[in-house]
């Protein structure tokens, strides 16, 4: 068989070139600390590393969606303590003003307070997060969602939508929470009825605490007093109901409900119970009303008018004792939300702390894959360089030699 002195060339210029890729794929993975580089390096290989890149993605992704919506939530929680405080001053401010021995300076001095803490109440109504969107406008883009007109009567421009960031598959977490609910409409009352003095009354009858004491005694006359019943004094205390239909009250019997008020006493039937104070001229009413809603922008501009009107008393107190329920139901809406907003958080909490350790664990897994081992990368390295340079020093060796020197 004869061989060719091209043939030969070409040999070793081809065992030469394939020795130079060897070298340079190891010199990439020496340089990059990667043992793939491209997806020839290792097909399988790359597959692997194309999904777990995709999966710390994904997960890094929710991380800052969980950063964003722990810094959003924790700007809600701030806002409503601050408003907590707030409306907790205001009700101070109403027991004082209540206490019979205020002048009328005096109250004029609380309803100059009231007033402020009723702009307070909008301005942090109208806090931001920290990429300045409203905390409390639901879904709206507005910045400003409580406005306040020359009156003091306040508006709302938000809407009653929550925004909700996803944090993980299939689990989505609600980073604020609407002003309508929370400011706009909140129960009067005890959160069930509200009794109130009747607004001509001339005696000296305060509605003080009132409650349902018998839910099931109370949901089963809903349905035929009309929501709500009408409490009118006669002489020497006594007493009768009617519903909001007019027609009398009448126990399991069939008797009308009827008694005798004392200073100090208590009326009660259809499951409720009516604490009051002072003596009820004849012709004096109650009222009671099922359900409804009131603003706390109202409830305060309320209790502004109310300090500010020179009535008695008797009218001031009242009027006072029914803006009260109203802070209780705010602050306990206010604390119900917070109660929420921590349940959020813990549940945040627990996510980070999950992608924490999940991610900890991808990055393991994409290094086994991805990385190359150093060590028999450089001794991989030394070994093809020297193979390189052997082949090359032979190949000079091959190529000098021809008959001429052999028959020297």
């Amino acid at each position: 068989m004869r061989l060719s002195t091209s043939w030969m060339y070409q040999q070793s210029v081809n065992n030469m070139l394939a020795q130079q890729s060897s070298l340079n794929n190891t010199e990439n993975q020496v340089s990059s600390g990667q043992r793939i580089n491209v997806a020839s390096d290792d097909p399988a290989g790359a597959g692997q590393v194309v999904t777990l890149n995709h999966i710390i993605a994904q997960n890094t992704q929710y991380t800052t969606n969980i950063n964003s919506a722990t810094t959003s939530l924790n700007a809600e929680s701030s806002a409503l303590s601050s408003i907590n405080t707030v409306l907790t001053t205001a009700r101070t401010l109403a027991l004082q003003a209540i206490n019979g021995t205020m002048s009328s300076s005096d109250l004029s001095s609380i309803a100059s307070q009231l007033s402020q803490i009723r702009d307070q109440v909008v301005q942090l109504g109208n806090s931001t997060d920290a990429n300045g969107n409203a905390l409390f406008a639901g879904t709206s883009n507005t910045k400003s969602p409580f406005q306040i007109g020359a009156n003091g009567t306040v508006t709302y421009q938000g809407n009653s939508q929550q925004q909700h960031t996803s944090v993980g598959s299939g689990l989505q977490i609600a980073t604020n929470d609407s002003g309508a609910g929370l400011f706009m409409s909140v129960p009067t009352g005890n959160g069930t009825f509200q009794a109130s003095a009747g607004s001509s009354n001339t005696g000296t009858l305060v509605v003080g605490e009132n409650s349902v004491t018998d839910l099931a005694a109370w949901n089963s006359s809903a349905a035929t007093s009309g929501g709500g019943y009408t409490i009118t004094f006669g002489a020497n205390g006594a007493w009768s109901a009617t519903d909001a239909n007019g027609n009398p009250v009448v126990d399991s019997s069939g008797n009308p409900v009827t008694g005798t008020y004392t200073d100090g006493g208590t009326i009660s039937f259809n499951g409720m119970s009516i604490t009051m104070d002072g003596t009820p001229s004849s012709g004096d009413t109650v009222s009671v009303k099922a359900g409804g809603t009131q603003d706390v922008f109202t409830t305060l501009t309320n209790m502004i008018n109310t300090l500010q009107s020179g009535g008695s008393d008797t009218d001031v107190t009242n009027q006072l004792n029914r803006a009260i329920e109203s802070l209780d139901q705010t602050q306990n809406s206010i604390s119900n939300v917070q109660v929420a907003v921590g349940g959020r958080l813990d549940t945040l909490q627990q996510q980070s702390t999950t992608y924490s350790d999940l991610n900890v664990t991808y990055q393991t897994a994409l290094s086994d894959v991805q990385n190359v081992d150093a060590y028999t990368a450089i001794s991989n390295l030394s070994l093809q360089q020297t193979a390189l340079q052997a082949s090359q020093q032979l190949f000079a060796q091959v190529k000098s030699m021809s008959l001429f020197n052999y028959i020297k």
